[in-house]
């Protein structure tokens, strides 16, 4: 069975380079706020969300950990193309466009049996489908199938709370539960892409993204040693 684990890194598009429409739609809440600082505070929370939209943000790095391979492949954002490796750690890096990132992502789905994720049925794959269909890319396979069919796709996040009936916790607490290296001990966090991207550190988050998807291989193993009955 071919089978693949993947993660993506998203960026907001800077909030002045929405339509004037788009701005008051995501204030709408702030703008009905009479207090100063809950308006203020309302606005900060609108903008700081917008790297969790398709509409309002790119995806700027996907990682892909082949597990029969046992190798990762992370593309990310470069205006020209460019790859580096880490023999050590068996990863392969390659800047390409985001239409680029997500046509690849789709070819490889295409000869994948099974792909699974963290929190990839709320996030990643929806995520994933709109960007293409924004950048005109037909999905090669429907990720998104029956939400109890893991066949094609298994969510861990889903398998770990047994599909929603105990709490949800995110990637960094199930780490630390289950003794596993958090892609968070690195110093990153999902939310401060954003300010790295805006500084340029596009290959930072290559790498935090190659974290990600190999915490999550280790979260899968042990899903499936222990929990998969």
């Amino acid at each position: 069975m071919r089978r693949i684990i993947i993660d993506i890194e998203t960026s907001a598009y800077p909030f002045e380079s929405l339509s004037e429409s788009q701005q008051e739609y995501l204030l709408r809440y702030s703008i009905k706020e009479t207090e100063d600082e809950k308006k203020s505070q309302k606005r900060d929370d609108a903008i700081r969300f917008l790297n969790l939209y398709p509409l309002t943000a790119k995806i700027i790095a996907i990682g892909i950990y082949h597990i029969e391979r046992e190798k990762t492949y992370v593309y990310y954002e470069s205006n020209e193309p460019e790859e580096w490796i880490v023999e050590e750690k068996n990863i392969c890096y390659k800047g390409l466009s985001e239409k680029e990132m997500i046509q690849s992502f789709w070819r490889i789905v295409d000869f994948t049996d099974q792909v699974i994720t963290f929190n990839g049925r709320n996030f990643d794959i929806p995520f994933l489908m709109m960007r293409s269909a924004l950048l005109q890319i037909r999905p090669s396979k429907n990720l998104l199938g029956n939400r109890f069919d893991s066949t094609t796709h298994i969510d861990l996040l889903e398998q770990f709370t047994f599909y929603g009936i105990t709490r949800k916790f995110n990637l960094d607490f199930y780490c630390h539960a289950f003794g596993i290296e958090s892609p968070k001990s690195k110093g990153i966090t999902g939310m401060e892409v954003n300010t790295l991207y805006e500084a340029g550190r596009i290959k930072d988050i290559a790498v935090y993204c190659a974290e990600d998807v190999n915490a999550t291989n280790k979260l899968y193993n042990i899903w499936e040693e222990y929990l998969h009955v």
